[in-house]
């Protein structure tokens, strides 16, 4: 059934980007301090191993297989009140996904026993990422597609969604490192304690930010609830043969990997390696301006005049060969390889930018082929594979840090820095690489494509 628009709401304008920016920022609040610090903590506050980490990681990913799916489902199938069929959702779970994040980052548990610290790295971070984001991420993500049905108006939402994740990643790369680590016995490392703090501090606003995004943002295509009888096994063909989505998957677990494990190794590569946790600040600064100033105002021109697919193959390409420079180079220097750093981040930038408008894009082409409209389902499944990607580059930043000889006894032994620094610019290579490998090869959309599926969604729904 094609989705009908909503005319008794203002027009689409510069509060629903606004609105939607800040729910990206409340995600982030969450997200990026899991991914950036979580490892990190659990490693050098808490006394885990890494590869325990990693492992938790890696394992809770098999879990949102069940609970992102079901999510989807719940969604698409949930009638829609007078705020939206999407947006209610943002309101009613921004409270227990923060206090989950919170409860994550005790550093008060650091000398009970190590399985009781285990235990409660498991219970938290289950309940904060299988569960309670999994309940506010679908529902937003699915929510673009009901607030515009023009594709400018899609790209507008996921250039400003950029931006909000943009601004997190400042606050949270940029301040964190500054007030969290302190040195002791010459070294630097990172503080327990205010580690607590902050992460309270980040729960706060990440709630602020969900409910400003509740506030502002309109739903305006009416997307009525899917009645019909679920089939699991024509869901999961219908899945598994839609080409679209298996090739955004398979791009969005590259990107992960690299873009995750380019923020998780800055937390070793500069305070061991370096010795500079300032030059970890100024690495999410620089990245994050990059993202502002270059890749949220000319991506969207960019990927009008050339196509979306076709600007993210060239800019992940690009970040490949620069961090293939930095191994090379191998700078002395912390803000040497913060500058390629940066660069690789604008390669980055481009394709995070536009990859919220492709999801449309695959919600689009499913339903051209279908027949029916499928946004949290779709965006569930995708949902899925970011946290694939996230799981797979922590685990295997874990795992090869163990592989490596990390331990809080050899952090700053220099054969271990030294392949610290080789891991931070390796992974990224590959990463990087992935990404373009599975546009070209898997991903069918391209601008003509997309252009085509526009235009017979517009006739279908006249």
């Amino acid at each position: 059934m094609a989705a009908n628009t909503n005319t008794k709401v203002p027009p689409f304008g510069m509060k629903d980007k606004l609105g939607y920016m800040f729910g990206d920022f409340g995600n982030d609040f969450t997200f990026i301090l899991s991914s950036s610090f979580m490892l990190k903590f659990y490693t050098d506050v808490m006394g885990i191993d890494a590869a325990v980490v990693g492992l938790l990681m890696m394992a809770a990913r098999f879990i949102d297989a069940f609970t992102d799916v079901t999510m989807g489902q719940i969604v698409d199938r949930s009638k829609p009140t007078k705020d939206g069929k999407f947006k209610p959702w943002i309101k009613r779970m921004c409270g227990p996904v923060a206090i989950a994040s919170f409860l994550i980052y005790q550093s008060g548990f650091a000398n009970m026993a190590y399985g009781f610290k285990v235990f409660w790295m498991v219970v938290t971070y289950i309940l904060w990422g299988s569960i309670f984001y999994t309940s506010i991420n679908i529902p937003y993500g699915s929510m673009a597609s009901a607030v515009s049905a023009d594709p400018k108006d899609r790209a507008d939402l996921s250039t400003w969604r950029t931006i909000g994740g943009a601004l997190a990643g400042l606050v949270i790369g940029v301040g964190t490192p500054m007030f969290a680590y302190e040195t002791v016995n010459g070294n630097t490392v990172l503080s327990g304690t205010r580690m607590t703090v902050i992460a309270g501090i980040f729960s706060v606003l990440a709630i602020v930010c969900y409910l400003i995004c509740f506030n502002l943002v309109r739903e305006r295509v009416e997307v009525p609830a899917n009645n019909a009888k679920l089939n699991i096994g024509n869901l999961l063909k219908s899945l598994v043969t839609n080409r679209s989505l298996l090739g955004i998957i398979a791009a969005a677990i590259a990107l992960l990997l690299a873009m995750l494990t380019m923020q998780g190794m800055a937390g070793y590569v500069f305070p061991n390696y370096y010795g500079n946790a300032t030059a970890q600040s100024m690495s999410s600064l620089t990245g994050t301006l990059a993202m502002l100033v270059i890749c949220a105002p000319f991506a969207s021109k960019l990927s009008a005049r050339f196509g979306k697919k076709e600007l993210s193959v060239v800019s992940c390409a690009s970040a490949a060969v620069v961090y293939l420079l930095c191994l090379i180079v191998h700078p002395a220097n912390a803000f040497v390889y913060v500058a390629f750093f940066t660069v690789a981040y604008i390669g980055l930038g481009f394709f995070n930018t536009v990859i919220w408008a492709m999801i449309t894009d695959v919600i689009d082409d499913a339903e051209v082929k279908n027949g029916v409209r499928e946004d949290g389902t779709i965006y569930s499944v995708y949902s899925f594979a970011r946290k694939l990607g996230q799981a797979l580059s922590a685990g295997l930043t874990g795992s090869l840090l163990t592989m490596i000889g990390y331990s809080n006894e050899t952090a700053f032994d220099p054969v271990v820095t030294e392949r610290i620094f080789k891991l931070s610019c390796i992974a990224p290579i590959i990463g990087f690489g992935l990404v373009a490998v599975f546009l070209v090869v898997i991903y069918p959309l391209n601008k003509k494509r997309v252009e085509e599926n526009v235009a017979t969604l517009a006739r279908r729904r006249k």
